[in-house]
C-alpha cells in the first residue's frame, strides 16, 4: 500500500522529484506529467500497441489519444532532417544537430515501445529521403526497403527514451551519452552486411569534405566519425531538456570532447611521408548510350593524352562491353593507346565471358595486351542482382533492375600496375558500390595498394544527389585508409583526393573528356590506426549495445517480479 500510494502522491511535483535518488524510482518514471503530456483518457490503451506491459518503459500504459499518428508521421518527417547534411544538399554543420528533432519525439513518448515505433518511422523517412533516387532501379521495393531498414532504428528510439525520458539524471545522461551513439552505430553497422545491401548514407559521411573531422576516420574508420556525430545530437538534446546542472554540465563536455576531437587527431597526426608521386588520368565520356560510341569516346580522350607524362590512365565502370579476352580488335585498340601515351589503362568491362555469364571487371591493359583483372565480389541489389530472384524477379517488370543477375567474383586482390618508368605502382582498384565498403579499401592497404581505384556509372541517377553521395565515399576511405583515392566515372562526378581526404580535383556530371591529377603517394607499408585495427568502433558498439539491452530485460523483470 505505501507503494501505491506513492504513485499518486502530489511530493513527486517537488523539486525533490528531480533528485537523483527520487527520480530513479519506478514511481517517478511512470508519472504521466514528467513528461509533459496530460493523463491518459480512461479505457484507452498504450500508443504503442497492444500488449504494452510495464517493461515496455515508462508511461507504458497511457493512452495513445488522437495524437499518437500525428507524432509517427511527425518522426517520418524528422527522419528526412538528416538527409540535408549529405551531398548534394551539402549542409554538413546540420548532421551535428539533425537528430534531434527525431529524438524530442522518441524522448516524450508515452512509452518505450512507442519510442521504438517513433524510431522505426524516423529510420524509414531517413532511407526514403537519403536513397529516394532509387526509385528508377527497384520502383516500389523502395518503400519495402525503407520499412526493413527502418525498423533497425527502433532500438534507437527505445534507447534515447528509456535514458533520457525526463527528469533527467546526471547518471542517465552520462549512460546515454555512451549507449545511444552506441545503439546508432549497431544499426549502421547492421544495415552495412553486404548481404542487406551495403553502408550508404551513414551519418559520419556527411563530413566529407572536412578532413580535421575526417582525422577520426583514420583512426576507428566511418564509424568513429559516426558515433562522434550521434553523440553530439544526445549532448544537444541533453542540453535543450535537462532540468538541473549536473547532466548539462556532462552534455556540455561530451559535446566540446567530440567536436574537438576529430581536429586535435588531424592535427597531432603527421601527415603522410611523401614518397613520389604519379599522374593519373580519369577519362569521362558523358552521356553515351550506345556502348560502341561510349568506347569511342573514352578512347577519342585518351588519345588527347599523348606526349603528357601520365602514369595511369582509368576508364569508368561499363566503358566497354567486350569481352577483352575474346574481342581482339577492341583489345588492339586499346594497347595503341597504351602504347601512344605511355602509361597503363585501367578498363571498366561490362561483358557476357565465356561461361556466358555476365560479370564486372576492372582490366589492367598494357601495350603487351591484359595483365591481369578484378572481378567485382559486391553486387548492388536489384541493380546488379535480384536477391530471391524467383520471389522478387517480378520488380525487374516495373523498373529497371537487373534483367539478370550478374556473376560475382571470389576474391578482391591488388592490380600490379607499374608507371611510366616500370617502377611498381599497386593499385585498389574497386567498382562502384564497392566505394561504399570501408573494409575493401582496408584490405587494399593493407596488401600494399599504394593508390586506390574507383570505376563508376551512374548514369541513371545523372540529376538526383547520388553522384555527389557517391564521390564523397572516396574521400572517406582515402582518409581512412592514408592513401590517395581517385574515382571515374562515365558520367561523372570524376574526382581526385589525397591521403587526408581533400578534394584535389573534380570534373562535375555536366563536364567530359580526360581530368589529369598529380598524386603525392606515401611510404610503401605505411598503415593508419584504421588499416590497423579494423573495425574495432563497431564491434565495441555492439558489446556496448548487447550489454544495455540485458541490463533493460534484468530491469523489466525485476519491475515484472
Amino acid at each position: 500500500m505505501p507503494r501505491r500510494l506513492a504513485l499518486t502522491s502530489p511530493a513527486r511535483r517537488t523539486p525533490h522529484a528531480e533528485h537523483p535518488e527520487h527520480a530513479e524510482q519506478p514511481e517517478h518514471r511512470s508519472h504521466p506529467s514528467a513528461y509533459g503530456h496530460l493523463p491518459p483518457r480512461s479505457g484507452s490503451h498504450a500508443g504503442a500497441g497492444p500488449g504494452a506491459g510495464p517493461g515496455a518503459g515508462p508511461g507504458a500504459g497511457a493512452g495513445p489519444g488522437p495524437h499518437r499518428y500525428r507524432a509517427r508521421f511527425g518522426a517520418l518527417a524528422a527522419g528526412a532532417v538528416p538527409v540535408l547534411a549529405f551531398p548534394a544538399p551539402g549542409q554538413a554543420w546540420l548532421a551535428w544537430v539533425a537528430l534531434v528533432p527525431g529524438m524530442l519525439l522518441m524522448q516524450r513518448a508515452p512509452g518505450g515501445r512507442e519510442a521504438a515505433v517513433r524510431g522505426w518511422w524516423f529510420g524509414a523517412g531517413f532511407i526514403l529521403t537519403a536513397m529516394y533516387w532509387l526509385v528508377p532501379s527497384i520502383g516500389p521495393g523502395l518503400p519495402v526497403l525503407a520499412v526493413l531498414f527502418g525498423a533497425l532504428q527502433g532500438g534507437f528510439g527505445y534507447a534515447v527514451h528509456r535514458l533520457l525520458h525526463p527528469p533527467l539524471t546526471g547518471r542517465r545522461a552520462l549512460l546515454a551519452l555512451l549507449v545511444v551513439p552506441a545503439v546508432w552505430v549497431t544499426t549502421e553497422y547492421a544495415r552495412s552486411w553486404h548481404a542487406l545491401g551495403g553502408p550508404w548514407a551513414l551519418l559520419g559521411a556527411t563530413q566529407w569534405q572536412h578532413p580535421a573531422i575526417l582525422g577520426l576516420a583514420s583512426a576507428g574508420g566511418i564509424w568513429l566519425v559516426s558515433a562522434a556525430v550521434a553523440a553530439a545530437n544526445t549532448g544537444v538534446l541533453i542540453l535543450l531538456t535537462a532540468v538541473h546542472w549536473r547532466p548539462r554540465a556532462l552534455a556540455a563536455l561530451t559535446t566540446v570532447l567530440v567536436l574537438s576531437a576529430g581536429p586535435v587527431l588531424f592535427a597531432l597526426r603527421d601527415a603522410p611521408a611523401p614518397a613520389g608521386a604519379v599522374t593519373v588520368a580519369l577519362v569521362q565520356p558523358g552521356i553515351v548510350d550506345d556502348p560502341q560510341a561510349r568506347f569511342e569516346a573514352s578512347a577519342q580522350a585518351t588519345a588527347s593524352l599523348g606526349g603528357r607524362p601520365v602514369d595511369l590512365i582509368v576508364w569508368g565502370e561499363s566503358s566497354t562491353t567486350a569481352d577483352l579476352d575474346r574481342d581482339p580488335a577492341a583489345l588492339d585498340r586499346l594497347r595503341q593507346l597504351s602504347t601512344a601515351t605511355g602509361a597503363q589503362i585501367i578498363i571498366g568491362e561490362d561483358a557476357r565471358k565465356a561461361d556466358g555469364r555476365i560479370s564486372k571487371d576492372a582490366v589492367l591493359v598494357s601495350p603487351a595486351g591484359v595483365l591481369d583483372r578484378y572481378r567485382k565480389i559486391r553486387l548492388v541489389p536489384f541493380g546488379e542482382y535480384i536477391p530471391l530472384r524467383p520471389v522478387l524477379g517480378w520488380i525487374a517488370g516495373v523498373s529497371r533492375a537487373a534483367g539478370e543477375n550478374r556473376a560475382p567474383g571470389t576474391a578482391f586482390h591488388v592490380l600490379p600496375a607499374t608507371d611510366r618508368a616500370g617502377g611498381p605502382l599497386p593499385v585498389g582498384a574497386l567498382i562502384c558500390f564497392e566505394s561504399a565498403f570501408p573494409d575493401m579499401a582496408r584490405t587494399a592497404a593493407r596488401d600494399g595498394a599504394r593508390v586506390l581505384v574507383y570505376q563508376s556509372s551512374t548514369s541513371t541517377f545523372q540529376h538526383t544527389w547520388a553522384p555527389e553521395q557517391h564521390v564523397s565515399l572516396a574521400a572517406i576511405r582515402a582518409a581512412e585508409t592514408g592513401r590517395p583515392a581517385v574515382q571515374a566515372s562515365l558520367t561523372g562526378v570524376s574526382a581526385a583526393f589525397d591521403a587526408q581526404g581533400r578534394e584535389l580535383a573534380r570534373l562535375g556530371t555536366d563536364g567530359t573528356g580526360a581530368l589529369t591529377v598529380r598524386l603525392p603517394l606515401a611510404e610503401p607499408g605505411t598503415l593508419t590506426w584504421y588499416d590497423r585495427i579494423g573495425d574495432v568502433v563497431p564491434i565495441g558498439a555492439l558489446l556496448v549495445t548487447a550489454g544495455a539491452t540485458a541490463a533493460a530485460w534484468r530491469s523489466a523483470r525485476r519491475r515484472r517480479g
